[in-house]
């Protein structure tokens, strides 16, 4: 028998009920959260976890966001990971975020704040989302024009907006890499 679990199967684009059996395969649960109060717009949070025997469900990592139903109206929020073994746990994330839009919404870009807490961590942050897909469309600064903006997404940065499909792509292609 090998130590290594069998070689992953996703298709290019798959969907979330694939996405979750590739996170059972890696040993991990995906789940999502969505809401729609007065169906106005979703809420949603998805979260991966790992069962352990003596703790029960121990969560790796969560991205909180919502859609307005406009295909450029998926905004993607707070995103952690935490823990050891979560190098499957972004990918899984986003994957799952593009994926739920995609078919549950007309969402088609997403939208998401590189935010300028050190200016370190803020090139890391737009050199990963890049990645992904995203591309720049302005800085969020601290001009009072900008003020109503910084509420909404919580501080300084670079907005940067990408396809869904073209993430959902790149996040399978780095679930295949592992």
């Amino acid at each position: 028998m090998s130590p290594h679990p069998p070689e992953a199967v996703l298709v290019e684009t798959p969907s979330l009920a694939e996405l979750e059996a590739e996170a059972s395969r890696l040993g991990l649960v995906l789940r999502l959260q969505v809401r729609r109060p007065a169906r106005l717009a979703w809420t949603l949070r998805v979260g991966v976890a790992r069962r352990e025997a003596a703790a029960g469900l121990v969560l790796l990592g969560e991205m909180k966001g919502w859609a307005l139903p406009v295909p450029m109206g998926l905004r993607l929020d707070t995103m952690r990971v935490q823990g050891g073994d979560t190098v499957a746990v972004g990918p899984l994330i986003w994957a799952a975020c593009f994926a739920w839009a995609l078919e549950a919404t007309p969402c088609r870009q997403a939208t998401l704040l590189a935010i300028r807490d050190s200016e370190r961590q803020h090139r890391c942050l737009v050199r990963y989302f890049r990645q992904l897909g995203f591309e720049p469309l302005g800085d969020l600064g601290g001009s009072p024009r900008d003020l109503g903006r910084r509420l909404i997404w919580g501080g300084a940065g670079l907005l940067m907006r990408g396809d869904c499909s073209e993430g959902l792509r790149r996040s399978v292609v780095r679930l295949q890499q592992l």
